[in-house]
């Protein structure tokens, strides 16, 4: 472990932004050739009561989980340096957040990572969606929607040191509230959560018949596990560039892949989240060049349009007040078992019914 962890931070920014790109190609690869998409196993659902999107959905949650609490249990990264386990427990966010989040994807034509791979086969209007969504993420972590985030946070926002924990992991939390040592609290949490998540996957015939939907899942987890290694490894407090651990994550990274594009000269040397973005598009391309099914398409009509701009616009917003997104949040923030992640997951599931019953009513007329 420490010879790589030596190799990795002799050059950390090189390291996080190749390995970055690697992640982000498999990641897009897969999720082209599978058709995995987060808002269409609701729609499935919804439309044909079928869930084997939305079990693969669970199924990268539950190979996330375990993977990266095998990661830092090994010292491979240290979780408590992530943003999703500070003890500032911003609840209204997680919850306003996934729920706008949820709800602009259905109108988007699908999430954050969905558009990225949408892109990257040919589809102009998910190349729109993205830039929207990086323009209204960066308006609202510190642009004209900034303060408004700002206050809401603060206005909310729970410090769990005043009750005792200095972690949002629920695993510290069962240990705060139970006694049980720190470390067997969190295995606990993570053998019941992901346990549950594996059941419920693997005791449908459907989906155990499916090997699209399982190599889905078990690759996506994998993507997200090695971020976190990678990031965690790579991780140099000393360092110019310092990158907290993180793994696949979205929506601030396609304000910070419009920013890099823009400012190339100032940086040439992408982050790890910029990386992983680009990655995912040539990762997509590929899979679609191969499989013959790169072609051309935009907006069908004015209104066409106008629901993609509404849908990216909340998405852009919603995500980074939740932190997240249906991949950002739901499995990279919830293999670190923060609560928030679990709340904002929540919320995005809410939000993505609450989108489709709306759309569905519009488009009805």
């Amino acid at each position: 472990m420490e010879p790589i962890r030596e190799l990795l931070v002799s050059n950390s920014a090189a390291s996080l932004a190749l390995g970055g790109l690697v992640i982000g190609f498999v990641f897009g690869f897969v999720v082209h050739r599978t058709n995995f998409c987060t808002m269409g196993s609701l729609s499935d659902i919804l439309s044909f009561g079928d869930y084997r999107r939305f079990r693969s959905w669970l199924l990268a949650i539950a190979v996330s989980i375990l993977g990266v609490q095998l990661l830092h249990a090994a010292g491979a990264v240290d979780l408590a340096k992530s943003m999703y386990l500070v003890p500032n427990f911003n609840w209204a966010g997680n919850i306003v957040g996934g729920l706008m989040f949820g709800f602009g994807m259905v109108f988007a034509g699908g999430c954050t990572s969905r558009n990225l791979v949408r892109a990257g086969a040919g589809d102009l209007r998910a190349l729109i969606v993205l830039i929207v969504v990086g323009i209204f993420s960066y308006m609202t972590i510190g642009g004209l929607i900034g303060p408004l985030r700002a206050e809401l946070q603060q206005a909310t926002q729970i410090d769990l040191t005043a009750i005792g924990p200095d972690s949002q992991s629920m695993g510290t939390l069962l240990a705060q509230f139970t006694g049980l040592e720190g470390g067997v609290a969190v295995w606990i949490v993570s053998v019941v959560l992901a346990g549950a998540f594996l059941i419920f996957c693997f005791s449908d015939k459907g989906f155990r018949a499916s090997p699209e939907h399982m190599t889905a899942g078990f690759v996506i987890g994998a993507c997200i596990i090695a971020g976190w290694a990678l990031t965690g490894l790579a991780y140099d407090d000393l360092g110019e560039r310092v990158q907290d651990p993180i793994s696949l994550s979205y929506v601030r990274p396609s304000g910070d892949s419009l920013e890099y594009l823009m400012r190339f000269t100032a940086q040439m040397i992408p982050s790890f989240g910029v990386a992983s973005l680009f990655g995912a598009l040539a990762g997509s391309f590929t899979s679609a060049i191969s499989k013959g099914r790169f072609h051309l398409a935009t907006f069908a009509d004015p209104g066409d349009t106008l629901r993609n701009l509404f849908g990216a616009a909340m998405m852009g917003v919603g995500g980074v007040l939740a932190m997240g997104c249906t991949i950002g949040q739901a499995v990279t923030g919830l293999s670190t078992l923060a609560i928030g992640s679990l709340i904002a997951f929540g919320a995005i599931i809410a939000g993505g019914v609450a989108g489709i019953k709306s759309l569905e009513k519009l488009l009805m007329g």
